[in-house]
């Protein structure tokens, strides 16, 4: 398992390197924001650990530049600022987890090691279901001309549904893709944001695009092309 940390300070990215390198992964370490972004490029990972405050390019700019390019690694950005508007903009821009210093090294691997068994599929230009179409680069979602503002988490949830059109999920795949598997709240978080997106992309259109399949969790029914 091969990562990439790309942190400026020193001292923390030496102790990151060496608590992974004996969780037994590769790790390699850059500690500005242009060499991580060409490390990134360049070379294959199964996951990058990126911090927002960083010389040369801060971690917006990098993987908001890795996502233009088509480059779909995992990213776990790291931060000591800590907001929901901060967090927003990481999920937004393509990140795929996110912590706020300090952290719990023994959680920086639980959500690492979930992210590289998620993997990277390649993600499709636009994914579309009937006249409902939504664009992971541009975070974009339509129901026909209609644009929908989504909120990091319903877009999130969104795209898995998409991403498993006509097939049933469970609530605990759910909370494993869009959530983490370390999440330990409520499962019915997941009814609250299935409520929350009918809300705005079947209610106002007549639509009722997701059932929910009683005992078992939910479905994006596979509607004909527009």
């Amino acid at each position: 398992m091969r990562v990439l940390v790309v942190e400026d300070e020193a001292s923390l990215a030496d102790v990151i390197r060496r608590g992974l390198s004996r969780e037994g992964f590769v790790v390699d370490v850059m500690y500005d924001g242009q060499d991580g972004l060409w490390a990134a490029s360049e070379s294959a990972y199964d996951v990058i650990v990126l911090d927002i405050m960083l010389p040369v390019l801060d971690g917006y700019q990098v993987i908001a530049r890795l996502r233009e390019a088509g480059i779909w690694t995992p990213v776990l950005m790291l931060t000591a600022v800590d907001g929901e508007h901060d967090q927003a903009e990481a999920f937004n821009l393509g990140a795929d987890d996110y912590l706020t210093k300090p952290f719990s090294f023994v959680v920086l691997v639980a959500r690492l090691r979930a992210l590289i068994r998620r993997g990277a599929p390649q993600r499709p230009a636009v994914l579309t279901n009937g006249d409902l179409s939504l664009d992971p680069a541009r975070r974009r979602v339509q129901r026909g001309v209609n644009e929908i503002a989504l909120t990091p988490k319903e877009f999130a949830l969104l795209t898995f549904l998409m991403m498993h059109v006509g097939e049933v999920v469970t609530k605990t795949s759910i909370l494993d893709a869009v959530w983490d598997p370390a999440f330990d709240g409520d499962v019915n978080i997941v009814e609250v944001y299935v409520g929350y997106l009918r809300r705005k992309i079947d209610i106002p259109f007549a639509q009722a695009s997701i059932e929910t399949v009683r005992g078992v969790g939910y479905r994006l029914v596979e509607a004909e092309p527009a």
